[in-house]
Parts: structure tokens; C-alpha cells; sequence
């Protein structure tokens, strides 16, 4: 699986500043970073930036492109920042992103063709986003496909995202989510690719719970087809995590129990836990954890000590 690094986000008061002082050191020293612990693309997210959109996106990627030659995906709501970025970009970029709006359909679809590009699109229109798979689906296949086509862009550059809520009052999401990514896979030939906010799931959710809730879901998802994520690569366990199941490494029992998650999602099927030996904390917890992601135990931030 592409694992997509998130870092170098507007939303982040570091990186905020540094964008404000043109601190290229600072989005350079962050970038290589993410590099060495293995990203295989970089999100640049300036946020808006409806004034100066354009002059930030082209120093930001200029400013990475100095010291990594990964691809970039350009993370922002401003059209005009984007095609300044793609411009600039010497590899491959993924434009992050549209949704299914006419709006910004007609605003993107043209650049990613222009600039042969790929394009994230989201599976939310202006309603809202949908409550399950099959809604999801329909939004792709009605409005996201058909935009592209006209623009002659092939499916296989159009990576979907069925947008993951947080399980903290969204748990019977987790599972649509995941039914959203298979079904993708099966829309068109060649397939779209896939992607998705990994640590979404588990937004509001106490600090120490959220890398094991993120690691469990990417699994899942991972079982089902998701061809990348959008995530942190210094989360060095979920790093290893994604080798593990990737390289089908059994050697510990987390690992044969990853595995078996993973092989039971890419059978259609939820995981039986219940012959799981439950003795090692470490595997009680993963275990307690899917069965919250399957919508078997009722989520609650002390679920782990119950």
C-alpha cells in the first residue's frame, strides 16, 4: 500500500509558521524526514489560501522538490494554487482534491487532464456525505466517472476516497467505509485507485487510543483493496504494520494475527476473534479493537480497559 505523507499541513502551527516566513528549511528538514521513514508521496497542504494560493503552493513545492524527488500531492481548496503547483511539479502529481459538486468537478477535472494528473475524488456531494457503501458508489459512478470521461481521464488516474469518519459516534461507518473501498475496486476496468484519510477514524479519540484504532482499520482496508492512504510515516509501528501484512510476516504472533485480519477482509468476511488467545496485552488490545471496528463491542474511549 502508498502510504501518503501528511505532515507538511497548514493546520499545524509549526508549519503554519513556517508558510507565513517562508521557512524553507523547516518544510525542507519535514520533508526528507517523512522521505527517510518511507512515504512514497508527500502531501503539501496549504489550506486555502485564497490570496496568495498560487505564490505558496509554487514555493512549497519548489522548496521539497530541492531535497526529494518523491511525487507530490497538492492539498488545497484553491484551484488557481493547484495548477501553479502541477506547473512546477516534475513528477506526477495527484491533485488533492475534488469532491462530487459540479463545482469543483468543472474547476479540476480540466487541470488533471491538462497536466496529466491524478485526482482525489471524494464521494461527497452537497448533501452531505452518504451513510452507506452503495450511496458512495452511485456518487462515483454518476458524477465523478462521467466528468472524467469527458476530459478524457482513465479511471486508473482517478483515486477515490469514501471519506472515513471518526468511530467515536460514527461506529457503523467503519464498516461502510470498508464496503465503499471494495466495491470501488469493482467499478471499473482498469480500477480506480484508492485512498483515504487514515487517522480520521479516530478523531476525537483519546491520544493514546488513536495509533492502535488507526493501525486495525488500515488493515481492515488494506484487505479490502485501499491502494493508499493519506497518514503519518512517523508512526514507526503502523509503518511496520503496512510491511507485516504486505510481506505476510508471521514470524510474531501480532503478525499472524494481522494477517489472518487481513486475509478475512479480502474473503468478504469480519474477523472471528473469538478463538484468539487472549493472555498478551498487546494482542487483547488489537483484539478488543476490532471488535469495536466490526461494530461488536459499542466504542467507548475506556474500551480497552473493559
Amino acid at each position: 500500500m502508498i502510504g501518503i505523507g501528511e505532515c507538511i499541513h497548514i493546520i499545524a502551527q509549526s508549519v503554519r509558521t513556517a508558510v507565513e516566513n517562508r521557512d524553507k528549511a523547516f518544510i525542507q528538514d519535514l520533508a526528507q524526514k517523512q522521505a527517510d521513514k518511507g512515504a512514497a508521496y508527500l502531501d503539501l497542504n496549504i489550506g486555502p489560501q485564497k490570496k496568495a494560493g498560487a505564490e505558496v503552493m509554487l514555493w512549497m513545492v519548489e522548496a521539497v522538490q530541492e531535497v526529494t524527488d518523491l511525487p507530490l500531492s497538492l492539498d488545497t481548496t484553491n484551484p488557481a494554487a493547484i495548477e501553479a503547483g502541477l506547473r512546477a511539479c516534475q513528477k506526477t502529481a495527484i491533485i488533492n482534491s475534488t469532491d462530487s459538486t459540479e463545482e469543483r468537478l468543472t474547476a479540476l477535472m480540466p487541470l488533471a487532464a491538462e497536466y496529466n494528473a491524478n485526482i482525489i475524488a471524494l464521494t461527497l456531494a452537497k448533501g452531505g456525505l452518504p451513510t452507506s457503501a452503495d450511496a458512495r458508489v452511485e456518487l462515483a459512478a454518476e458524477r465523478v466517472f462521467p466528468a472524467a470521461a469527458e476530459h478524457g481521464i482513465p479511471s486508473d488516474r482517478i483515486w477515490l476516497d469514501p471519506l472515513v469518519l471518526t468511530v467515536n459516534g460514527n461506529q457503523d461507518q467503519v464498516q461502510q467505509t470498508i464496503e465503499a473501498v471494495r466495491f470501488f475496486n469493482e467499478m471499473t476496468d482498469p480500477p480506480p485507485k484508492t485512498t483515504c484519510g487514515l487517522s480520521n477514524v479516530s478523531n476525537t479519540c483519546p491520544d493514546e487510543i488513536r495509533p492502535l484504532l488507526n493501525r486495525v482499520f488500515c488493515v481492515m482496508m488494506m484487505g479490502a483493496g485501499l491502494h493508499s492512504a493519506i497518514l503519518d510515516p512517523f508512526d514507526d509501528e503502523l509503518m511496520e504494520l503496512i510491511r507485516i501484512v504486505s510481506d505476510r510476516d508471521e514470524s510474531t504472533a501480532k503478525g499472524k494475527l494481522y494477517v489472518a485480519l487481513y486475509d478475512a477482509y479480502a474473503a468478504m468476511e469480519q474477523f472471528d476473534t473469538s478463538g484468539v488467545d487472549m493472555s498478551d496485552p498487546e494482542i487483547s488490545g488489537i483484539v478488543k479493537t476490532i471488535r469495536v471496528m466490526q461494530n461488536e463491542t459499542l466504542y467507548a474511549h475506556s474500551y480497552l480497559r473493559m
